[in-house]
């Protein structure tokens, strides 16, 4: 078994190669863009996918956050479960993200959709909601990017049909964003700070 372990390390570390750095450091400017004017980003995926989905908003919220920047506002649609069953049991699988999406999503808003396939109806379903609403999308699939790489304004496509491989990089580019993101907005702090903190008041002449 030591021997298929290691040949699957060893094709996540081609595999990480492979990835287009370009598409996701602009991945990262949509993301940033958006937390600046005050948008949220919602994030949605089933399986393996929810998963990270739930991991990437919580490090996105938590491991980006500091003192004097706007902080990311996040919704994963796939945490809710009570609204996710009542969806899902009340209307259609195919609807518990778009259903959810539809009442809060804004212009200049971002949607991360994650799918393996790219064909995941459901998620298919929150693109729709999204591009009409005027959100940007921004889709992280495997290999062809399926239907969601054309409703997708950004896809950040992973080379592999291997669902495991996938789903691997697919956290591997989550990290990647809220570790670029976290040092961006780190850079960015000290002038904002100067920018916001008040000017020192001027020496007042003692005139006794």
């Amino acid at each position: 078994m030591q021997d298929e372990i290691e040949r699957y390390w060893r094709e996540i570390a081609l595999l990480v190669h492979a990835m287009p750095g370009a598409v996701v450091a602009r991945a990262a400017e949509m993301l940033d863009d958006c937390r600046a004017r005050g948008g949220t980003v919602f994030i949605a995926g089933n399986g393996g996918s929810a998963a990270t989905a739930s991991h990437f908003a919580c490090d996105l919220v938590k491991g980006t956050r500091l003192p004097g920047l706007r902080p990311f506002r996040v919704v994963p649609l796939t945490d809710n479960m009570p609204l996710v069953t009542a969806w899902a049991n009340d209307t259609s699988y195919e609807r518990i993200f778009a259903e959810q999406l539809e009442p809060l999503v804004r212009p200049g808003d971002v949607l991360v959709a994650i799918s393996a396939s790219g064909n995941s109806p459901n998620i298919l379903a929150a693109a729709r909601v999204a591009r009409r609403a005027g959100a940007v999308t921004v889709a992280l699939t495997g290999r062809t990017g399926g239907k969601l790489r054309r409703l997708a304004d950004l896809a950040v496509c992973v080379p592999s049909e291997t669902i495991e491989q996938v789903e691997d990089a697919h956290l591997i580019v989550a990290h990647s964003l809220c570790v670029a993101l976290r040092q961006h907005l780190r850079d960015a702090a000290p002038a904002r700070r100067a920018l916001t903190d008040p000017a020192p008041h001027p020496a007042v002449a003692d005139l006794d």
